[in-house]
């Protein structure tokens, strides 16, 4: 609403001549005015596939950036079957997955075969994503767009075969099988058992796609997936089990609700951890680590998607066409994230 919109301009200490546009998400019509007025639209508005179609449509059309916070694979694949072409051509630079899905899990990726290459003289054929420490408060949104993935595949049958896919967002090419991911493991490489990690359905899938739209610079042989690392022994073990059967909670009707989220304190108290290794035929390891210092869901997303819009305003050399942020804007998006968003990216010996 308009009351909402100024009390945010209000907020944050901009102008108070500031304009403020109200469209309906639903109204192509209203839509495509908002659009007419801009260069860049950053939309959080989820579940995207109930309140997306429209916007996206109209950014094709008109030519113009457009940056997501979505999750959700089977609609993004949707997205790209409808629009890819029409992208390219109109050069309406389409880029989802801005937040922490899927964001630091493709940089992570992207740093860790950079350096991989100066270590091995050559990309890492298998790389492990592990979320070593996590500390935010699950969204309402985000049960929201889980809740809408499982409503759609329960009505549509055939969407619970792309679900599995983990090319789904790939047309075209169909990489190596991939760790199912999906029951507590031990990993003998990191001397710890790991849980299963419920943002890893939407996360390995963009860092394919990224792979793909770059050219394959980590081959057409990649072997990736992610994890959350519990440590070692029986209690290791029994931490696994335990966050596996959290993550079984989150798609019911004990979770927050649309619009409900984490206090200013919790935003700022939050953090997290990722680790990445690289794995080399011989069994050498290059790893890197990935580190924010806030709540990953808010008070690091906000960061993120906000960057990915500057950064992409600032490259106009990229086409048009259907993205990930890693590929559009590797290095000098993480050099952003770096100076402006409190996210680091280092080497681990």
């Amino acid at each position: 609403s308009k009351d909402k919109l100024a009390s945010v301009r209000d907020a944050i200490g901009a102008p108070a001549d500031t304009p403020l546009i109200v469209a309906d998400a639903n109204d192509p019509s209203s839509v495509k005015a908002m659009v007419a007025q801009t260069k860049s639209v950053i939309t959080t508005v989820g579940p995207y596939m109930l309140y997306g179609n429209e916007l996206l449509a109209a950014c094709v059309a008109a030519g113009i950036d457009y940056f997501d916070l979505c999750g959700e694979p089977t609609w993004m694949r949707q997205m790209i079957d409808t629009h890819e072409a029409k992208a390219q051509s109109t050069g309406a630079r389409i880029v989802f997955s801005c937040g922490f899905d899927s964001l630091p899990f493709e940089l992570g990726v992207f740093f860790v075969q950079e350096h991989a290459k100066k270590v091995f003289g050559a990309p890492a054929s298998r790389v492990k994503g592990r979320v070593r420490d996590m500390k935010g408060t699950f969204s309402g949104g985000t049960a929201a767009s889980m809740r809408a993935i499982f409503e759609a595949a329960a009505k549509d049958l055939s969407l619970v075969a792309l679900m599995k896919n983990p090319f789904l967002l790939t047309p075209g090419f169909e990489g190596p099988k991939q760790p199912p991911g999906n029951k507590p493991v031990f990993d003998e490489d990191l001397k710890s058992w790991n849980a299963p990690f419920v943002m890893a359905s939407i996360n390995t899938r963009n860092v394919h796609r990224s792979n793909m739209l770059m050219g394959f610079p980590y081959g057409k042989d990649l072997v990736y997936d992610e994890m959350m690392v519990t440590g070692p022994g029986e209690q290791g073990e029994a931490m696994a089990k335990k966050v596996m059967a959290a993550n079984n909670k989150l798609s019911g009707t004990d979770v927050p609700k649309p619009g409900e989220g984490p206090s200013k304190e919790e935003r700022e108290s939050g953090l997290y951890d990722l680790l990445f290794v690289g794995i080399a035929a011989d069994g050498r390891q290059a790893r890197i680590a990935v580190r924010g210092d806030r709540d990953p869901g808010y008070g690091s997303t906000s960061k993120m998607i906000s960057e990915c819009a500057i950064c992409l305003r600032e490259a106009p050399e990229v086409k048009g066409g259907m993205w990930t942020p890693g590929a559009a804007m590797g290095n000098r998006l993480i050099k952003r994230l770096v100076d402006h968003a409190g996210i680091t990216f280092t080497v681990e010996q």
